[in-house]
């Protein structure tokens, strides 16, 4: 997708997405930050958008968010404030394929419905990988596209659609597990109907 695209969409989705979006993908959401509150050190969300995972973060997290769309971060911060969630250090507006911070800088970098609406999601993930200290841990919560049956026919029949709604529906998973700095760990289905898959990929030390 294109840049001026997903700013665009996200202008239009950002007053409405907590009620709509933001409904269908609660689990994976909700597990993210579950799996993300079991572990120490310091994590990043990567597209953290109106911040609909922040309030479920334990309190004693420590989380950086960023986000493309401006819109998406004024609310993310009204929340923060609003419900005084101080384990968020910071919210950042930042281009996910050029993240502005040191390798190795976080121990768990979370990214929940985000690899689909992005450009480049290959970049994306590199960077992911990059300010991820080894041994540490990537959570990943999407789409991605069916193989056969009448969901891959629904997906390439929405294909044309994804700069109006904002994300990709023909997605495959081949295009977040090509980087050779990480090694998935775990893969499942998550509801609704299996739609959304729960990815977790560990940052390999250098060889």
């Amino acid at each position: 997708m294109k840049p001026d695209a997903i700013a665009s969409s996200y202008r239009r989705w950002a007053p409405v997405y907590d009620v709509t979006f933001g409904r269908v993908t609660h689990a994976g959401r909700r597990r993210a930050a579950e799996y993300v509150s079991s572990r120490k050190g310091r994590a990043l969300e990567v597209g953290v958008g109106t911040g609909l995972v922040l309030p479920l973060y334990a309190p004693h997290t420590d989380i950086t968010g960023i986000d493309y769309s401006p819109e998406m971060l004024d609310k993310a911060r009204r929340k923060v404030e609003e419900m005084d969630l101080s384990h968020v250090r910071d919210l950042r507006q930042m281009d996910a394929r050029a993240l502005d911070f040191p390798d190795a800088s976080f121990d768990t970098v979370m990214a929940a419905h985000v690899l689909s609406v992005v450009p480049e999601p290959e970049r994306v993930v590199a960077e992911m990988a990059r300010v991820c200290r080894p041994g540490g841990r990537i959570v990943i919560v999407n789409h991605f596209s069916a193989t056969k049956g009448p969901m891959r026919k629904l997906e390439r029949i929405i294909a044309p659609l994804e700069d109006q709604l904002g994300w990709q529906s023909d997605f495959p998973i081949s295009r977040v597990l090509g980087d050779p700095h990480l090694r998935e760990v775990e893969r499942d289905r998550l509801p609704p109907f299996g739609m959304m898959t729960w990815l977790v990929l560990e940052r390999l030390h250098a060889s």
